[in-house]
């Protein structure tokens, strides 16, 4: 088993940064579902605990609005009641019965669904009368609305679907079933970082006899006579019955798999899906603390809904407003930067590249001072003289260095005509041998959707194997 990496680390998109001290993870760094990650060192008789610590973080997010007031967002159900009693006392009863209904949600959409591949369109029809009593087709939003009344509160229990790529107004409101989730196993940061759980998962993978290849970028995947045959990699062919393909699956079709002709109802599926949003990053290291802040912070600029869909709709030029999602992990381990100093990150959701095209070489550092003077004068007094190392990544990036289709940092958007079945199939349709994992298939973004794509893709690959549809190296 041979796993081929593009960059010069493993992980992909969780990458490590690091710079005079300072430990800076690319993402992801919101860790949920914990269980999910055990499992795949307990199939193969190992204990994670081995590998990596993984450190329970509080509060889960700290929520912040330009109005002044903040949300300490947690699994302490005293506390959190607490908050919702002082700020709205009427949205009590409604916040616990949409726990009730995020508890459901997380029953029928993650326990029973999420490692399960959705095949064809049949798949789908044995779910519809769950999906149908969930009321599937509401949006996160609309479905929070129900349920609360406070304006800030609605913010606080709906921006969730971000995380994964989706707009609240039009993602499908069977992604509430995160706040659930992270109710029930917490959130959790790595001792070291996201970079810390990638050397856990590598010497987990090599411990159990595969090969990891760094700086090896696939060029294309070989197909003849309807089936896989290996693939490319710095114009070498090395043959494989079967490939895995983790990489976006708009590239995997377009590029990767441009000869195969048998692909191509796939490839126009792909290429026909609406993509996530993008998103730009700085990541910054400061030469003080700013111990009002948590480990994950939410800073709500002064729009929600108007802003949103400025993000995920066409337009000609950044959004003067914005909301942030700010990464200090110092607050959860402090070795991830030299004593008395701050790693952060911060993410700014933005348009794809087909959505606002515009040159980000020449308007990223620009856009860069607006979102550090927005947080320093706000969040962090004295921030832009303190930081002592920067960098940027933007849309751009996405696209040239992920190979991320338009630049979308999530692959397609997870609204409910692209979910399940109508999400890229987790084993190819026409191509014997090809399988695909990560965002774009089923269940989707975040590390708990990624982690059960690879479940439902390895279970369909033993499947294949046990009934002869496979056979030889992988």
């Amino acid at each position: 088993m041979v796993l081929l990496e593009k960059r010069d680390q493993p992980g992909g998109r969780a990458y490590v940064y690091r710079d005079q001290g300072f430990v800076f993870d690319a993402g992801p760094t919101v860790i949920t579902a914990p269980e999910c990650l055990k499992e795949l060192f307990e199939v193969s008789g190992k204990r994670m605990s081995d590998y990596v610590e993984m450190m329970p973080v509080t509060p889960f997010y700290r929520l912040f609005w330009e109005n002044g007031y903040s949300f300490d967002y947690s699994n302490d159900p005293e506390r959190t009641m607490e908050q919702i009693r002082s700020k709205s006392p009427q949205d009590v009863d409604g916040y616990n019965r949409f726990l009730d209904y995020s508890k459901e949600v997380f029953d029928e959409g993650y326990t029973k669904l999420a490692h399960v591949p959705f095949l064809d369109l049949w798949s789908m029809i044995r779910v519809a009368p769950q999906l149908i009593r969930l009321k599937a087709h509401r949006s996160v939003y609309k479905t929070i609305e129900k349920y609360v009344k406070d304006k800030e509160l609605r913010q606080a229990f709906s921006f969730h679907s971000l995380l994964v790529g989706g707009n609240p107004f039009r993602t499908s409101s069977i992604y509430t079933l995160i706040h659930f989730l992270e109710r029930k196993w917490g959130v959790f940061f790595p001792r070291g970082g996201t970079g810390a759980l990638i050397k856990g998962l590598v010497r987990l993978f090599e411990d159990l006899g595969g090969k990891l290849r760094l700086s090896s970028e696939v060029e294309e995947i070989l197909t003849k006579n309807g089936r896989v045959r290996g693939v490319r990699v710095g114009g070498e062919d090395h043959e494989f019955d079967l490939v895995v393909s983790n990489a976006d699956v708009v590239h995997s079709y377009t590029h990767l798999l441009k000869a195969s002709r048998e692909v191509e109802p796939s490839r126009r599926k792909a290429l026909g899906q609406s993509q996530s949003m993008s998103l730009f990053l700085i990541y910054f290291g400061t030469n003080r603390q700013y111990p009002s802040l948590a480990h994950h912070n939410i800073l709500f600029g002064k729009s929600y809904r108007e802003l949103l869909d400025q993000i995920f709709g066409k337009c000609d030029a950044i959004p003067e407003d914005f909301s942030l999602y700010l990464h200090a992990p110092t607050r959860t381990d402090p070795a991830m930067a030299p004593e008395g100093c701050e790693a952060f990150y911060v993410l700014s959701p933005v348009p794809h590249l087909g959505n606002l095209p515009i040159d980000w070489k020449k308007q990223g550092p620009i856009y860069a001072e607006r979102i550090l003077d927005y947080i320093e004068s706000r969040y962090a007094p004295g921030l832009k003289e303190s930081i002592v190392t920067q960098r940027i990544f933007t849309p751009e990036d996405f696209k040239g260095e992920l190979n991320s289709h338009l630049g979308a940092a999530f692959s397609a958007e997870p609204v409910l005509l692209q979910s399940a079945a109508f999400r890229t199939h987790n084993r190819d349709d026409h191509l014997k041998g090809m399988y695909f994992v990560g965002a774009g298939t089923h269940p989707g973004a975040g590390v708990p959707g990624v982690v059960n794509s690879g479940k439902a893709t390895a279970n369909l690959i033993l499947q294949d194997l046990q009934d002869g549809r496979l056979q030889g190296t992988v």
